[in-house]
């Protein structure tokens, strides 16, 4: 069974392949290497667990530009606050929990979650206000 199909309705689905870019890139050259010293792409294709229309795309792509076959490193998701708003949020926190409309000094992971999303306009679940607290603010 292939680990990278997705079956209900017949339908496929894309997944980015196991392993690092740079691991991803050398597969790509390797496989190139061998089709233009004459080995088929249905057996390259077998070998490496890929389709075999892959093999004879990264041939199209090593032959089109110099960096075709180049790694190119999973973005991920953006962090949602970058290092200066998480500096304004500490001096936001250091003005008070009563500062910010409560009526109590105490903050709690709810009452942050709502502060960064008034002043940065950014949704964050208490929990992960916890961690962000606990990992990127003194």
């Amino acid at each position: 069974m292939n680990p990278f199909a997705c079956w209900g309705a017949l339908t496929l689905c894309m997944s980015r392949p196991i392993g690092t870019p740079a691991e991803l890139e050398r597969r790509r050259r390797r496989a190139v290497e061998l089709l233009n010293q004459g080995e088929s792409a249905a057996t390259i294709a077998r070998i490496l667990g890929v389709a075999r229309p892959s093999v004879y795309r990264w041939r199209q792509a090593a032959r089109s530009r110099p960096d075709g076959l180049a790694a190119k490193p999973h973005p991920g998701p953006k962090p949602g606050l970058s290092d200066a708003q998480l500096e304004h949020l500490e001096d936001l926190l250091l003005d008070g929990a009563v500062a910010h409309g409560w009526p109590n000094a105490l903050w709690t992971a709810p009452r942050v979650a709502e502060v960064i999303r008034r002043h940065f306009g950014i949704g964050y679940h208490p929990e992960h206000v916890r961690k962000l607290l606990k990992g990127r603010l003194h």
